[in-house]
């Protein structure tokens, strides 16, 4: 797979959603991230982990449906985690802040 292609998988597993993210989440796969997860999102009876470990670039908008997302969790009362973050990706994380919403 071209690393720069976005993909995501679903695996809905009995006790929690899982999504893995691949290639690059910026303002072009934002429309193909917001159809897949947005309706998980909503899903309060199940946790919703994010998994990035095959994440190569992320930009502010990745960033911002990262923040919305962890929102609308909260509102919920749902479990939300993004688990596997690249060192890359960690280290934008800290730069702009949102590191502290989402701890290793």
């Amino acid at each position: 797979m071209d690393q720069k292609q976005f993909r995501l998988v679903h695996d809905e597993q009995p006790d929690r959603h899982v999504v893995y993210i691949k290639g690059e989440l910026d303002l072009a796969a934002a429309e193909q991230f917001q159809h897949t997860v947005e309706p998980l999102a909503g899903d309060a009876s199940k946790p919703l982990v994010l998994r990035l470990e095959d994440l190569t670039y992320i930009d502010s908008t990745g960033i911002g449906m990262f923040v919305a997302l962890l929102k609308t969790r909260h509102q919920l009362g749902a479990p939300f985690a993004i688990e596997n973050v690249p060192t890359k990706v960690r280290r934008l994380f800290d730069l702009t802040g949102v590191s502290y919403f989402f701890p290793k």
